[in-house]
C-alpha cells in the first residue's frame, strides 16, 4: 500500500493536534485563583465599607470580609461560602443578584463587574484555598 505524502501529512497534523488538545486539557493549565491576589483585593473595594466590624453590614449579617477567616466564618446566619460549590455558596448568590434584591450585594452600590464574579466563583471551585 503506498500513502501519498500530503495523506502522511495531514494524518501526522491530525494526530498531532489531537495529543496538543489531550495535554492541554489534562496538563492543569487552568489559572489558579488566589484568595490574597485576586478574591480579597475584589472584597476590598466592593464589600469590606460595610462588612468590618462596626459598618452596616458588619452588624446586620456578622459577616467580616476583612480577611480570609472571616469570610470562612461567615455570618451569624450562616457560611457564605461552601468550598467547592459556587453556586449554592450565599457570597455566589448575593453579587449574582439571585437573592431577594433588597439583600443584593454590593447593597445600594453598582454590582460586580462580570469578571470578578467569575474570579469569586471560581476561587469558591477551586476549594475556597487561603493561598
Amino acid at each position: 500500500m503506498i500513502i501519498h505524502p500530503r495523506s502522511r501529512f495531514a494524518a501526522l497534523a491530525l494526530v498531532s493536534f489531537g495529543a496538543l488538545a489531550a495535554a492541554s486539557c489534562s496538563s492543569g493549565s487552568q489559572h489558579q485563583v488566589s484568595f490574597h491576589d485576586d478574591v480579597q483585593p475584589i472584597l476590598q473595594k466592593h464589600c469590606v465599607s460595610c462588612h468590618h466590624p462596626g459598618g452596616l453590614g458588619y452588624q446586620r449579617s456578622g459577616v467580616d470580609l476583612r480577611t480570609y477567616q472571616g469570610v470562612m466564618k461567615g455570618t451569624k446566619y450562616g457560611s457564605v461560602v461552601v468550598p467547592g460549590h459556587a453556586f449554592t455558596s450565599n457570597l455566589v448568590v448575593l453579587v449574582e443578584g439571585r437573592a431577594d434584591p433588597s439583600i443584593r450585594m454590593p447593597y445600594h452600590r453598582r454590582p460586580l463587574d462580570q469578571d470578578d464574579i467569575d474570579t469569586i466563583r471560581e476561587w469558591i471551585n477551586q476549594g475556597a484555598n487561603d493561598n
